[in-house]
């Protein structure tokens, strides 16, 4: 990937995808071409057609998709599977039928199962049930790594699956109704302390062990295996640490600088049990990420300053 190949990053408004912008635009590559909802409905076949044809993309990242938290995903079970299938399946066929050099699409650690050995391994995936409330979800993801690799072994096409953890970062969502834990987290807990509020409410027991990336190292990765990754499957990016959901409200609410009590709901779901990567196959390319969670935390929250809630 040279400075000057046209790039195409799908869903550039999105934490992955603006994450990703900025670090080619830091790396100074000039031809980044990008579309928000209103130019191009990715859903759209004809409209994602006529757009290849038209620009020629060489690199595709395909960071486009609609993710939400426990509760969107178990309440918007139809969009999430149908809204995920047409925007990848549209963007892989299109880049083989317009001759992509390469593309990169991206993933989520929920397309394991549910109960999966840990730190899980990449050959991990499709060996047991899948956590249920997000199963629409996570089926689409599997759908789209099948298919690059069902082009890359009919058609030839050099086309890469990366999955990463649960990432946070700027531009994240921190819609109380369909985010993810830590950005939820993180507004309930600047929303309490505005409000002065007694105590902070958490979903669950807070035992489930989660692990954590700012998005920021992803976009390194993804520009790293861009370059330099070229094989069938999935390859994990994950930080290498795992917290437990109480260890993070604690560094939420040091940061935040609340000082209220803490209930669990124990009547809500926690989720899968833990879910930590096997990230060795990456590692060994020599990458690792470089943003600790309680100063990549830091970092976002002294830098929302345009959020309606803040």
């Amino acid at each position: 990937m040279n400075k000057t190949d046209k790039i195409f990053v799908a869903g550039h408004n999105g934490m992955v995808g603006s994450a990703i912008v900025r670090k080619l635009q830091a790396l100074g590559y000039t031809e980044i071409i990008t579309k928000d909802r209103k130019e191009l409905d990715l859903t759209n076949q004809i409209a994602v057609d006529s757009f290849f044809q038209k620009e020629q993309p060489e690199y595709i990242f395909i960071a486009a998709a609609k993710v939400g938290g426990i509760l969107a995903n178990a309440t918007f079970r139809a969009d999430f599977i149908y809204t995920n299938v047409m925007i990848q399946t549209n963007l892989i066929n299109a880049s083989y039928s317009y001759g992509a050099k390469k593309l990169l699409f991206l993933g989520s650690s929920c397309i394991y199962p549910k109960l999966s050995k840990q730190p899980m391994k990449e050959e991990y995936i499709l060996s047991g049930p899948l956590e249920p409330t997000n199963q629409s979800y996570a089926l689409a993801k599997l759908a789209g790594i099948e298919m690059c690799d069902a082009y890359r072994a009919q058609y030839g096409c050099n086309f890469i699956s990366v999955m990463p953890t649960n990432l946070y970062g700027p531009n994240d969502n921190y819609d109380l109704k369909n985010s993810h834990v830590l950005p939820a987290l993180l507004r309930k807990a600047h929303q309490s302390k505005k409000e002065n509020r007694e105590y902070l409410s958490v979903w669950g027991s807070g035992e489930p062990l989660r692990e954590f990336m700012h998005v920021d190292d992803l976009a390194d990765a993804c520009h790293l295996l861009m370059q330099s990754y070229n094989k069938a499957g999935i390859i994990n990016v994950g930080s290498g640490r795992e917290v437990k959901i109480k260890e993070l409200v604690s560094i939420i609410m040091k940061v935040v600088g609340y000082k209220g009590q803490v209930i669990y709901d124990s009547d809500k779901p926690d989720g899968t049990p833990r879910k930590l990567m096997d990230s060795s196959k990456i590692d060994a390319l020599g990458w690792n990420p470089k943003i600790g969670l309680e100063e990549g935390i830091k970092s976002v929250y002294s830098n929302i300053t345009n959020e309606n809630w803040y």
